[in-house]
């Protein structure tokens, strides 16, 4: 699929699509002979995982690390140890992930008691 499909299906910008290429966090599977980046369904699965991971503030370095890791575990070639050594990272990826979620509830809940407070004083 081209990039405006891709882009109207992660709910994403063409411009932050081109960004993640250019950054190399992301390859589009293949150009046509115009040269216009071509999308699979794995890449737009790759998508939606870096997508997920930005409201929560990751780098596009540890996004990308994120994005290695899954590779060699959905990769074939890669050695026992390297599969360990991605899942241990993960984890920790996933631990930090749920700090950060925690801390995005909270501002929520402020958010919501602000609101809240707005509410009761327009009344």
């Amino acid at each position: 699929m081209h990039i405006g499909e891709v882009a109207a299906r992660t709910e994403l910008s063409l411009r932050s699509l081109r960004h993640w290429e250019e950054v190399g966090l992301l390859r589009p599977s293949g150009r046509t002979d115009g040269g216009f980046r071509l999308y699979t369904e794995d890449d737009v699965d790759k998508i939606l995982v870096i997508r997920r991971m930005k409201p929560l503030g990751f780098t596009l370095e540890a996004m990308g690390a994120v994005m290695d890791d899954l590779e060699v575990l959905r990769g074939s070639d890669a050695d026992d140890a390297s599969r360990a050594a991605a899942r241990d990272r993960l984890r920790q990826v996933s631990v930090e992930a749920e700090e950060r979620r925690t801390a995005l509830a909270r501002q929520l809940d402020m958010a919501d008691e602000f609101l809240e407070l707005l509410s009761r004083q327009t009344r």
